[in-house]
């Protein structure tokens, strides 16, 4: 059945859901009639999902160790071909009020319209059924698939109080009843499961991997162990390794809690992770999906080993082979001319004909074949950006360009089929000699590792049970028995919790008790999502307007994006204050014309959205010298090739990219690019405090301690010549004055040579050498050192095409950067950007998670690579200081968690050449504010700043009294407990020289005496820091 059809019958049924009328006799006989007609297996899932006998729909092979031939087939299978009769049911049942029948329809189908993208409309339906019929059981597979679209949205704390309450409370759900305590936990391990995507999504990768632990261990402890869970867990889990820094993986494996000898050989972190994922494979073997993303995933962690450093180098073919032959097995899973309806699996297919490229062309595949290999995939993933905005009536035929373009990969690197002697298995016959490792886990072992999270799930609780006042309308489901919501509130009475001693707020939402007051005026977007958070259906839209006093009906209050005014100023940034003579700049707007959020009549002053969706530490622009000899032309596109000859353009773009200009260049392209339509809220900040720059430092001294003077621009560029650093050049985790010490992990430290051959004419075309490098991992200041220029700038000219690109992440803990080859596509502005950066659509394949948005920043004028490295190396710092700082509050019985939103970095590729750089981070969608800045102001109407605060005193004690993270901002609650995501911090810091965003020792003092003061908070008192001592740190006299 086509999207179209699917899409028109459930918007009949919500219709129905909606009128909710008293049902007359000839419905409740057509309603008869329409259930009767259901085939026998139908009926008898039906019945069995009324009676409530299992949390999760099974599929026939998931608890069977013994599979037979009937049992090889899969419930999307049924579901598909009666898809039409079964919907009709739902439709019946609704308009005859038998809301049992009605949710146990929806409990069937859902697996099935998730993957057709088709979550949304079946959640309303669920949601008004509740709402309606409060006394009818809502099926925890319901629940968790709220959790799951949340996450896909960019709501993650509200997905994690739906799991933490699920986990908490045993897996209760209001009125459902389990017939089992083995089913409460399976329960409970699906949502810690959940919550390790979560936290994967986050970058946190040892806190994730033990969640899947403990999931894993749930699933295996069943009376009959969870096939498909445990392969999902594995899968999840070589995922998370693949990202995992040693370091991080050392502390998993050693642990007493963890045992991973069932994974074989646990010596090498991706072995561990290939074989893992191979694992999931055979688990999942009947359902052609699981089949495609596990073997997506072995193929991506041995193509990940063959690069490794401690890959012998007479074995890194024959691990290019096994990646080979698990991508081509992914591929294989769908027989040509066969539909596909599902994002989810669009995706990996893309992953996978991707990958197998750069594999084959790693392998020695002609360059002419692999280019052509190379074009379809860009073409491929230019129309899945396309598909994942489309209406619902042009879905199918995206769909089917996409897989004929991944038809013709696979006739062109002559993917061809697999020795399979077992019907309805998805696998090769040589997978199937997998040992399988028995395990010795039990019920009560899983209940003894789920204590350890008890605190931290109890503490969310407590918060979502404070901020549920019944105060709006129902707007998702509710875990009735918690007295909570899934989501914010809901409209029926029996989940309703009164007001203490208050009135309901009216005319408005308010996210939790405490908030300050906000402005009545909102930037909506048109074609936004529907009120559970999904944007699987919309169009992308951020185009705002001053609305209405009042909302439409049809407007849901999650549909709303408040702008919470938190008293912080961004001042005008050293590029509008500061030109080439030091003389005073004037924005350049013309009258009348709008280009950001800012200039909107809504209640604010002249600062940009720097303040709020950027901080001026990462949107800076640090002026280079205006006489540099730039030429401000474009670089010829004629570049030089990785021996393939192709190029990473998309057809029909011109692939060219700003390149080598001067500052005073600007880019209009979103004048003339489309209006995307995908939600954004407003993230405007009432301007009472500053972030400021300091303007007697030298703008590139903070970002170039690395490399020597004379050689601001070198033709010698291969990672291979960097040879050993000059003495007084350190890592950013070094002290001053000393030199380098070289890191085990780092490619080029190891294998430091002489200047070989063929050396690349352009700093930024990389050589064979620079790949290997890049890919085995390189340590910062050994990065910097290659890419760093005085001159070359970047800026993206185009939009809405797709490239080649290297996805880069930083490592704290071991200073490391680590590649993986990709293709990335460049979307339309956002319509929102700060004085420094403009937010971009991006999509790329190798995205942690498939189904959510990311946003890409880019700055506003051209600027050196250096810039967007540092910014990825300074929130990823920040992130590694708030996660220790976490221990700290849980050690101390505080369940407050911070985090900071993981920042990566995309360089575009042009054949060889770089040819831009943007910073990525998932994308996140609520309630912006505002706690501290960079000076000594802070926002006290948050209980949140103390966190912040405590947060920065801990950052000082913990860094030798070195550094402080300030400009705290992002997405909090208002008491400050339970969770609070932050993004573009700055950072004060003596280990690197002072520049215009860190101040340095006068930064310290900044926060010491003003911002944090002589007294410390409560915060500060129960983690029993230090007090702060003003002794070491003084400020300069004229200050």
């Amino acid at each position: 059945m086509v999207s179209l059809e699917v899409g028109d019958l459930l918007e009949d049924c919500l219709r129905a859901a909606r009128l909710s009328t008293h049902s007359t006799e000839a419905e409740r006989l057509d309603f008869c009639l329409c259930r009767d007609s259901l085939c026998a297996e139908l009926a008898s899932l039906l019945q069995d999902s009324m009676e409530m006998k299992w949390p999760f729909v099974p599929e026939k092979w998931q608890y069977k160790q013994s599979v037979s031939a009937d049992d090889k087939t899969n419930l999307s299978d049924l579901t598909s071909t009666h898809l039409t009769q079964l919907l009709a049911v739902l439709k019946a049942s609704i308009v005859a009020q038998e809301a049992g029948t009605a949710l146990s329809v929806v409990f069937l189908v859902d697996r099935f319209l998730y993957w057709t993208d088709e979550s949304s409309r079946l959640l309303k339906i669920t949601k008004l059924l509740h709402k309606h019929h409060p006394d009818t059981p809502v099926a925890p597979q319901l629940v968790i698939r709220q959790a799951r679209v949340y996450l896909n949205s960019g709501k993650l704390r509200k997905a994690e109080y739906i799991l933490s309450s699920l986990i908490n409370n045993s897996g209760s759900t209001g009125c459902w009843v389990y017939h089992s305590e083995s089913d409460r936990a399976l329960v409970q391990a699906v949502s810690v499961q959940v919550r390790g995507m979560i936290l994967r999504t986050l970058g946190l990768w040892l806190e994730a991997a033990e969640l899947i632990w403990a999931s894993l261990v749930g699933y295996y402890a069943l009376p009959q162990p969870d096939k498909k869970g445990i392969g999902a867990s594995l899968c999840t889990l070589a995922n998370i390794l693949v990202s995992m820094n040693e370091q991080d993986f050392n502390a998993f494996r050693t642990s007493p809690d963890i045992d991973l000898s069932f994974l074989g050989d646990r010596s090498h972190r991706l072995l561990s992770a290939a074989q893992a994922a191979k694992m999931a494979v055979v688990y999942s073997q009947y359902t052609s999906l699981y089949v495609l993303t596990n073997v997506a995933t072995q193929g991506t962690c041995l193509l990940s080993y063959s690069f490794s450093v401690d890959c012998p180098a007479a074995q890194r073919q024959s691990f290019l082979l096994q990646a080979r032959e698990a991508f081509s097995i992914g591929l294989l899973t769908k027989a040509e001319g066969e539909l596909v309806t599902s994002k989810q699996e669009l995706h990996t297919f893309l992953k996978a004909a991707y990958s197998l490229t750069v594999t084959h062309r790693w392998l020695g595949t002609p360059s002419s074949v692999v280019a052509k290999a190379t074009e379809a995939c860009q073409k491929a993933l230019a129309d899945f950006y396309d598909y994942s905005n489309a209406d619902t009536q042009h879905k199918d035929s995206l769909c089917g360009e996409i897989m004929q373009l991944v038809a013709q990969v696979k006739r062109l690197l002559r993917v061809d089929p697999f020795i399979n002697s077992e019907k309805g298995s998805f696998i090769p016959d040589s997978y199937r000699n997998i040992e399988d490792t028995s395990v010795d886990f039990t019920l009560e072992g899983f209940a003894k590792v789920m204590r350890k999270f008890q605190k931290y799930h109890a503490s969310l609780c407590d918060t979502t049970n404070a901020n549920c006042k019944g105060a709006k309308e129902g707007v998702t489901l509710c875990i009735t028995a918690l007295g909570t919501t899934i989501g914010t509130e809901c409209g029926t009475e029996a989940c309703k919790v009164p007001p203490k001693g208050e009135e309901p707020q009216q005319g408005g939402s308010r996210s939790s008790d405490g908030l300050p007051p906000q402005t009545s005026h909102m930037c909506t977007t048109l074609g936004s999502t529907d009120n559970l958070g999904s944007t699987e259906n919309k169009k992308r839209d951020v185009s705002c307007k001053i609305p209405a006093t009042s909302s439409s009906n049809a407007s849901s209050d999650s549909e709303k994006f408040e702008l919470i005014r938190a008293g912080i100023e961004t001042l005008v940034t050293e590029e509008d204050w500061m030109s080439d003579g030091g003389v005073m700049l004037q924005p350049s707007v013309a009258e009348g014309e709008v280009h950001s959020l800012s200039q909107l009549a809504i209640e604010t002053t002249s600062s940009s959205l720097s303040d709020s969706f950027g901080s001026q530490s990462s949107w800076e622009k640090i002026p280079v010298d205006l006489n540099s000899p730039t030429t401000g032309k474009p670089q010829p596109s004629s570049l030089s090739k990785r021996g393939t000859g192709q190029s990473s353009k998309s057809p029909g773009s011109d692939g060219n990219f700003f390149h080598l200009e001067t500052l005073d260049t600007e880019s209009n392209d979103s004048a003339r690019d489309p209006t995307p339509k995908r939600p954004v809220e407003s993230r405007n900040v009432d301007p009472k405090m500053e972030t400021e720059v300091d303007s007697t430092a030298n703008p590139h001294s903070d970002l170039s301690p690395f490399v020597p003077a004379q050689c601001e621009t070198s033709t010698e560029s291969s990672f291979e010549m960097l040879g050993d650093p000059p003495s007084g050049h350190q890592s950013s985790t070094d002290s001053p004055g000393l030199p380098q010490v070289k890191n085990p992990l780092c490619f080029s430290c190891l294998r430091n040579s002489p200047v070989a051959a063929g050396v690349p004419q352009s700093q930024y075309v990389l050589s064979q050498e620079d790949y290997r490098a890049l890919l085995a991992g390189v340590c910062h200041a050994c990065l910097l050192k290659r890419l760093h220029s005085d001159e070359t700038q970047f800026k993206l000219k185009t939009h809405r095409s797709a490239h080649n690109a290297l996805h880069l992440k930083f490592s704290k803990a071991t200073g490391m950067w680590t590649a993986r080859e990709t293709c990335v596509y460049i979307g339309e502005p956002m319509g929102i950007q700060g004085k420094q950066r403009t937010a971009i659509w991006v999509q790329f394949l190798h995205q942690e998670e498939r189904l959510s948005s990311y946003v890409g920043k880019d700055y506003l004028k051209p600027k050196e690579i250096q810039f967007h490295l540092k910014d990825v190396e300074r929130q990823m710092t920040a992130q590694y200081y708030v996660t220790e700082f976490n221990k700290s509050l849980y050690d101390k019985e505080v369940m407050a968690q911070i985090f900071f939103i993981p920042s990566e970095a995309l360089l575009i590729l042009n054949g060889d050449e770089i040819a831009g750089c943007v910073t990525v981070e998932p994308f996140m969608l609520g309630d912006f504010v505002k706690l501290t800045n960079n000076t000594g102001k802070k926002d006290k109407s948050f209980q949140a700043t103390e966190y912040g605060l405590a947060f920065g005193h801990f950052t000082y004690l913990f860094s030798d009294c070195q550094e402080v993270v300030v400009d705290l901002q992002g997405w909090v609650t208002a008491n400050g407990k339970g969770l609070t995501y932050l993004t573009d911090p700055q950072i004060h810091s003596t280990k690197t020289p002072k520049g215009p965003s860190n101040f340095a020792d006068r930064g310290l003092r900044y926060f010491l005496e003003e911002q944090h003061g002589p007294e410390c908070n409560g915060i500060c008192q129960l983690l029993k820091l230090p007090r702060v001592l003003r002794q070491p740190h003084v400020l300069p006299q004229n200050l």
